[in-house]
């Protein structure tokens, strides 16, 4: 899997929130100024090359779908984000974030509760 440009990554979080569409559909959920038709069916493509979408063919037209589930594409940027700005270490990313946050003692405590919380019991 690679990296998508911030263009890609616009049109993959429309994909995987209607699931499936028409470069027309895309468009519709696109802010203003919206970019031109061809613009958003070339970078459709370029997702397609990527393995990232997939299609239905209608005749000429072409109705896209996500191939990587959005969970999956999320672990994959945050694991490459991690490795890149914090040499790989989450702790080293959460006390970048509590001196830059400003964060208490109760509030680091809260999370690490929550870390827990969300992991499988180990017994």
């Amino acid at each position: 899997m690679q990296a998508l440009t911030e263009a890609e990554e616009k049109i993959m979080q429309i994909l995987w929130k209607i699931r499936k569409g028409f470069v027309k559909d895309i468009l519709e959920q696109l802010p203003e100024p919206k970019p031109a038709y061809n613009t958003v069916s070339t970078i459709v493509r370029i997702l397609e090359a990527k393995g990232f979408v997939g299609h239905t063919a209608y005749g000429k037209t072409h109705e896209y779908h996500p191939l990587v589930a959005k969970p999956d594409y999320t672990r994959f940027y945050f694991r490459n984000f991690l490795k890149g700005y914090f040499g790989g270490s989450f702790a080293g990313l959460v006390s970048f974030f509590a001196r830059e946050e400003n964060m208490s003692l109760d509030e680091l405590e809260d999370l690490l509760k929550e870390l827990k919380k969300d992991q499988p019991d180990a017994g």
